[in-house]
C-alpha cells in the first residue's frame, strides 16, 4: 500500500516532524451528504483542524494513488455529483482491485483506518461508524469497520453507530473483538442522530487530557483501535424512537435491491433527509464538526505527550 500513497507536503512535513495530523474519510463527502452541503462541510472540517494546529489529511484514492491530504480541486471533485458513477466506495475488500486497475474511490470507516495506520496518523474522524445491520443475526451483514479496528491501531472519533443500524449486536461484537469504546461526557453510546441509545458503554472521560493518556497507553500496548464515542450536540439532536420508527418504514417500502449490501446506508440516510425535510441532514452536518472538533483537539493532546 505504502508504494500506492502519495501525501500533501503539509501531512508529510507533519508527520516527519511529530506535529499533529486528523484524518478524514471521503465516503461522508460523495455518498453520505447531498451537494453542495457536502463540499461546503468538508471545507469547514478541514478548517476546524486548522483552527486547533491541527493538519488535516483527507483521504481518498485517484487513479489509483491514495491521496493522504486534499485541496479545494480534489474536494470539489469527489464532491461533484456527476463524477459520483466513477468513484467507487473503496473498504478492505476491494482497495487492493481500485489501486491495481488505477480507479478512483473514496474512503470508507474501514478503508480510511487502513491508510491511517500506514501512514502512522493516529487519529480519524467521522460522522457514525458502520456495525451490525438489522436483522444481522440472521443475515450475517457486518460493516467491515468492526474489523478494521482489531488490525488498525488508530482512535476513531464518532458520533456512536448510524441509528439505522442494530446497536446493541453491534457493541456485542466490540467487545467480543475486544473494542475499547469510550464515552466521551456520555455514559450511552450515541445513536448518530441522537445523544442517547439506552445502551450503557463502560468508559467514560470527561477531559481531552484523560483521554489522549488513555489512548496513548493503548497504542502502546494493544494492536486495535479505538472507538470514541461523541454525542451530537443537544441542540442538533433527533429523538431516537422517531429516527427508529422511520427507518422501519423505509425498509419495509424499499425494494429489496436497493438496500443490498453497500447500498443499505446511503439508500436509508438518502431517504430520511427527504422525509425528515432536511432536519437529519442539518443534524449530520452538526455532529461531523462537533466531532472534528473533538478529533482535532484529541490529536493535539497526544502529540503533546509524544514529545514528551
Amino acid at each position: 500500500m505504502k508504494n500506492n500513497i502519495v501525501m500533501t507536503k503539509q501531512v508529510r512535513e507533519a508527520l516527519a516532524n511529530n506535529k499533529p495530523v486528523v484524518a478524514f474519510e471521503s465516503t461522508i463527502i460523495t455518498y453520505g451528504l447531498p451537494y453542495p452541503q457536502n463540499l461546503s462541510t468538508a471545507l469547514e472540517v478541514e478548517e476546524i483542524a486548522s483552527k486547533n494546529g491541527v493538519t488535516p489529511a483527507t483521504i481518498s484514492v485517484i487513479d489509483g494513488k491514495i491521496m493522504v491530504g486534499a485541496d479545494k480541486k480534489l474536494l470539489k471533485y469527489i464532491a461533484d455529483p456527476k463524477n459520483k458513477s466513477s468513484i467507487d466506495k473503496v473498504s478492505r475488500h476491494n482497495f487492493s482491485c481500485v489501486l491495481g486497475e488505477s480507479k478512483s474511490g473514496v474512503t470508507t470507516v474501514a478503508a480510511t483506518m487502513m491508510v491511517c495506520d500506514a501512514c502512522g496518523i493516529k487519529v480519524f474522524v467521522t460522522g457514525g461508524i458502520g456495525g451490525v445491520h438489522r436483522g444481522g443475526a440472521k443475515s450475517f451483514d457486518i460493516s467491515a469497520d468492526l474489523k478494521e479496528f482489531e488490525k488498525s491501531k488508530v482512535a476513531v472519533v464518532s458520533s456512536g453507530v448510524k441509528s439505522i443500524l442494530d446497536i446493541k449486536l453491534t457493541l456485542e461484537y466490540l467487545e467480543t473483538a475486544g473494542v475499547a469504546v469510550i464515552g466521551y461526557k456520555c455514559d450511552e453510546l450515541p445513536a448518530f442522530y441522537s445523544r442517547k441509545s439506552g445502551h450503557k458503554i463502560t468508559s467514560r472521560v470527561d477531559s481531552i487530557e484523560k483521554l489522549a493518556t488513555i489512548v496513548d497507553i493503548n497504542f502502546n500496548f494493544s494492536k486495535s483501535g479505538l472507538l470514541i464515542a461523541n454525542p451530537i450536540p443537544a441542540k442538533d439532536e433527533i429523538n431516537s424512537n422517531k429516527i427508529s420508527m422511520l427507518v422501519d418504514e423505509i425498509i419495509s417500502a424499499a425494494d429489496p435491491d436497493d438496500i443490498e449490501g453497500p447500498k443499505y446506508t446511503p439508500y436509508i440516510l438518502g431517504k430520511l433527509h427527504e422525509i425528515s425535510a432536511g432536519k437529519t441532514l442539518k443534524a449530520n452536518v452538526a455532529l461531523i464538526k462537533s466531532n472534528a472538533e473533538l478529533g482535532s483537539k484529541l490529536a493535539f493532546s497526544l502529540a503533546g505527550l509524544n514529545k514528551k
